[in-house]
């Protein structure tokens, strides 16, 4: 009975239903399912298991996120409370005026613009539209965003000149303000927590419409003639202040401070007479004759001759070549002078006295070339003068242990000495120490340290040169001889007494372009002002130079600045 029923259950469990479709289902009559879209599948029930895993799945997701509200909430909730005050207060930067530049007249050169432009938070620097400035005045970089907006340089950066030597000065220091905005960036307040220290300006010891005037002659004869450019300086001969300091060409100083305009950028750059090259401080040129006066000094400190002693020039000397002794190598003076003794010989300029002076001829000894060296040196030729700024070249003084560097390893001979005692051969100065020498044979015997800045103090630095006075006066009546009856005649104005030496060094491998110089001082009598002024290579056949500027500045300061000829 057991072993029935027991069957009947187990063949009942394991019996399958079959209806009238499956029975009459063979391959002949298939439905057609698509089974890529789940035709013809038996569905399945889930499991109870499966919704209570779940189930548990998302209850632990609520019990996480309602941990974590009541973490933000109530745990961090004033952290976060504070942080999200911050974020609304915006930190910005309070840009401090740069220092103003005067000139000595108090005329501004250099200011701060107070109109800026559509989020420009700084002020940028405005100049005074006259010629002649940039290489004093210098340009500056302005504060910097990056693409976000932000400022990765806070501050300005002179790049050169007075606004890259006095950049600390004139900087000052930035202030900060806190501006607090609302979730919609709408500004509530405003409020300053460091205020700004504006810079200090600086006085410049330049007189700004004398500088414009120089630059103008200078430029309108470069252009005329052909000079490639020029230097021009005055100096105070009693306190070493720079009156005027010109360098043409040069370049504009709002389109450098920009920086936008990318094309007169480049053309600067890539201008053959090269606008950023200050000629007054780095410019290095032959000096020619006006070296003689310098020599002139040596030549009485050394006792080698007597101020009247007369040396006789035919238009040149001969002397016997040192390689063949059947020749003789011959140094031309610029034209037969006769008997001059020295200041005659200054006022002319005659070559052969002074080759006789360096280095010897017949029966005058020479100072050779170890004192030529020495003498250049002490009168502050191959060292920087100290003006504060500027970059500065030393120069070359030509010695034999030069030559042999340069010329691999060639001797030195009596003809280097000659031409290097006529301001020749490698011989290589700046105008701005020209202009500190010849205020020192001015002064008798003061070699000062020429300043840019304005003097309210007195103090002088200076360096007093052992030679006596009565030498400097020897060679400042040739230099007063050389106006009104030598080379110089072209300064001798009605309404001043001038003392000038002129100076024509020839350039080139053809020697086709000259170099044109004139300095001096005036009053002869009781000096003020020193000066010099360079016409760089023009032509050999030009008449004109230095000498024709400067006539044409010292007349136009009769009119409009009287009072530094007085």
């Amino acid at each position: 009975m057991f072993l029935r029923n027991f069957k009947k259950k187990f063949f009942r469990r394991s019996q399958v239903d079959i209806t009238p479709d499956d029975i009459f289902l063979d391959s002949s009559n298939l439905p057609d399912f698509d089974k890529s879209q789940l035709e013809g599948q038996v569905e399945k029930t889930i499991s109870m298991k499966t919704i209570l895993l779940v189930g548990y799945f998302f209850i632990s997701i609520l019990f996480l996120f309602i941990f974590k509200i009541w973490s933000l909430q109530l745990n961090q909730g004033n952290f976060f409370l504070a942080r999200g005050n911050n974020n609304r207060l915006e930190h910005q930067i309070i840009f401090s005026e740069r220092g103003v530049i005067y000139d000595r007249n108090g005329k501004e050169l250099v200011w701060n613009s107070f109109e800026k432009e559509e989020g420009q938070d700084f002020f940028k620097r405005e100049y005074l539209e006259y010629d002649g400035l940039a290489h004093i005045l210098g340009y500056v970089t302005y504060p910097l965003k990056d693409n976000s907006g932000n400022y990765f340089q806070t501050d300005y950066y002179g790049k050169s000149g007075i606004e890259e030597f006095f950049n600390e000065k004139m900087s000052g220091e930035n202030g900060l303000k806190i501006i607090e905005k609302d979730a919609l960036f709408n500004v509530i307040s405003e409020s300053s927590i460091k205020s700004p220290k504006c810079g200090e300006s600086v006085t410049l010891s330049v007189d700004a419409e004398i500088q414009n005037q120089l630059y103008g002659f200078i430029e309108e004869l470069s252009e005329r003639v052909g000079f490639n450019g020029g230097s021009g300086i005055i100096m105070d001969i009693n306190n070493g202040e720079i009156l005027s300091m010109v360098s043409y060409p040069e370049y504009g100083l709002k389109i450098m401070s920009e920086g936008k305009e990318k094309q007169a950028i480049a053309d600067f750059n890539l201008d053959e007479k090269k606008p950023f090259l200050n000629r007054s401080t780095m410019g290095l040129y032959t000096p020619g004759s006006i070296v003689k006066p310098f020599l002139s000094v040596a030549a009485l400190n050394e006792n080698l001759i007597s101020p009247y002693k007369k040396i006789y020039s035919s238009g040149s000397i001969s002397i016997q070549n040192p390689y063949f002794e059947d020749l003789q190598t011959v140094f031309k003076d610029w034209k037969a002078h006769g008997w001059t003794d020295m200041k005659e010989a200054i006022a002319v300029s005659s070559d052969v006295y002074f080759y006789s002076i360096g280095g010897g001829y017949e029966d005058q000894v020479g100072l050779g070339i170890a004192k030529i060296n020495e003498y250049i040196k002490l009168f502050g030729f191959s060292e920087e003068t100290g003006v504060e700024g500027f970059i500065e070249e030393r120069g070359v003084i030509p010695n034999p242990e030069w030559k042999a560097k340069v010329f691999d390893g060639e001797d030195w001979t009596i003809g280097n000495t000659y031409h290097t005692a006529i301001g020749q051969y490698g011989f290589q100065i700046t105008p701005l120490q020209a202009v500190r020498a010849v205020s020192s044979i001015a002064n008798n015997g003061k070699l000062l340290r020429p300043t840019i800045l304005k003097q309210e103090n007195g103090n002088i630095d200076y360096k007093q040169l052992n030679i006596p006075e009565e030498y400097f006066e020897v060679v400042k009546d040739g230099m007063r001889l050389a106006v009104t009856d030598g080379t110089a005649k072209g300064l001798n104005v009605s309404f001043i007494d001038i003392s000038a030496k002129t100076g024509t060094a020839e350039r080139g491998v053809k020697k086709d372009k000259v170099n044109s110089w004139i300095l001096g001082y005036y009053p002869s009598n009781e000096p003020r002002y020193a000066f010099v002024v360079i016409m760089e290579e023009g032509p050999v056949k030009n008449t004109i130079g230095g000498l024709y500027v400067m006539r044409q500045l010292l007349e136009w300061m009769n009119i409009n600045t009287p009072e530094y000829l007085k």
